[in-house]
């Protein structure tokens, strides 16, 4: 055996980290499972739902009390003002379908340790401590799946208000802070009984894991999580926030400006500025903001898992329905451009977002906002049969320019957009070309 691999298995061995680290790769290259990352793949579009009772005085979702915003006991006494005396399940799924989106992620548990279905592992549910007293989930998992909307379970790791989670945090006075073995072990009894909850009573399609910053995948024991859920079922999704042992990675808020290297990658973004509902939060992103947004991230391979908050009654502010019902139109118009498509071709060829279809035979040009005129794609070494804009079928003039025919570099390919055309928020061309495309990368020497 060579010195190296001598060296590597002894460090393997004798440390614990990189064991650790090892064992999480190992796992996630036996993760990229294609055939059931495949709906994931083609989704594009899923709404992200956070409901829990600090909608009620309209807080920050379990962070208010850890940063010592508000005291704990009165972080807590919003229980009782927790009815969902609106909540309509169906209502949340036609909102859901609208939109055009193929999955969905809601709530089950927050870093609070309130669970929004019928735990059996403590009493700190919606359905025995608040008015409510009704499970969130199993009904409007039910209504989803009549629509064949994937779903989605997210749920906390970690549990600010369970007696054995071992604390360190700022109102310590509630925590042991000494490290207690027994407390974790009992609390890791305790957190993957409600994993294993989720699973067994709901089947979700996804689990969308959050708070495993807190904790090695060693002490989250990820590597058991995520061979127990897919016990259950071996189709299940899983996100990157389970210690390396996901399937796909999940930026937060912030939009990547170069692609990201995962095959599989979702941007979880709110549609205001706040993950719950808070009644002074008026800072709503515009339609136009999130179907650019959403453009962006298609043309980089991504998903967006756009989120909102209901209030404590169950229902959306109005400019919830408003933006929901604009991106689920513009889906309508333009949605072959953006479902079961592929992530564009790379930049410097075309000034915006772009996609392909499955095959590589169309390009769909992107042009956000009131764009008309000569627009120009360069380096499409293709032959063209023809350009339409996607949402009228209108046909669209074009030449190519620069084109030497000796020469095997490209022209620059020169569309006339007139303003007649143009869609209200961002309009989309098709480009079919005479085989898959090929892009030419060169720095046009000859």
């Amino acid at each position: 055996m060579r010195p190296f691999y001598i060296l590597f298995f002894i460090l393997l061995q004798y440390c614990p980290f990189i064991q650790e680290k090892a064992v999480a790769q190992v796992a996630k290259m036996g993760n990229d499972d294609s055939l059931k990352m495949s709906w994931f793949a083609d989704a594009k579009l899923g709404i992200f739902i956070h409901a829990g009772i600090y909608s009620v005085n309209g807080v920050s979702e379990s962070w208010s009390f850890h940063n010592k915003e508000v005291p704990y006991t009165d972080y807590m006494n919003q229980l009782k003002g927790f009815t969902l005396k609106n909540y309509d399940p169906n209502q949340w799924a036609n909102l859901i379908a609208q939109t055009g989106a193929k999955y969905a992620v809601v709530t089950t548990k927050h870093h609070d340790g309130v669970a929004t279905y019928d735990t059996k592992l403590n009493d700190l549910s919606i359905v025995k401590a608040t008015p409510a007293k009704k499970d969130l989930i199993a009904p409007l998992f039910s209504e989803l799946r009549k629509r064949n909307i994937k779903c989605g379970a997210y749920f906390s790791l970690i549990d600010w208000s369970h007696p054995d989670y071992p604390g360190f945090l700022k109102d310590s006075s509630r925590y042991i802070v000494a490290k207690d073995t027994s407390k974790w072990e009992k609390f890791q009894h305790f957190f993957q009984g409600q994993i294993n909850e989720l699973s067994t009573k709901f089947n979700p399609d996804l689990f969308w894991f959050d708070g495993d910053w807190e904790h090695s995948a060693s002490e989250w024991q990820s590597k058991k999580v995520r061979q127990g859920i897919l016990s259950t079922n071996k189709n299940a999704i899983i996100n990157g926030r389970l210690q390396g042992f996901g399937d796909y990675e999940t930026p937060e808020q912030n939009f990547p400006v170069t692609r990201p290297k995962e095959k599989y990658w979702e941007l979880c973004m709110t549609l205001n500025n706040n993950w719950g509902y808070r009644a002074t939060d008026t800072q709503w992103k515009t339609p136009y903001e999130v179907i650019t947004i959403f453009t962006d991230i298609v043309s980089n391979g991504g998903n967006l898992l756009l989120d909102i908050g209901p209030k404590e009654d169950g229902t959306f502010p109005k400019e919830v329905h408003q933006t929901l019902k604009e991106l689920g139109d513009w889906n309508k118009r333009n949605g072959e451009a953006i479902f079961n498509t592929l992530g564009g071709i790379g930049q410097g060829h075309f000034y915006g977002p772009t996609t392909l279809s499955k095959d590589s035979t169309i390009l769909y040009l992107f042009l956000q906002g009131q764009i008309y005129g000569s627009i120009s794609l360069k380096g499409l070494q293709n032959k063209i049969k023809s350009i339409s804009v996607v949402h009228n079928n209108m046909p669209l003039k074009y030449k190519v320019v620069g084109k030497i025919s000796w020469s095997s570099i490209p022209g620059i390919v020169y569309i006339q957009v007139p303003p007649t055309v143009n869609d209200k928020y961002v309009t989309v061309l098709r480009i079919k070309l005479d085989g898959p495309a090929r892009m030419y990368r060169g720095t046009g020497g000859l």
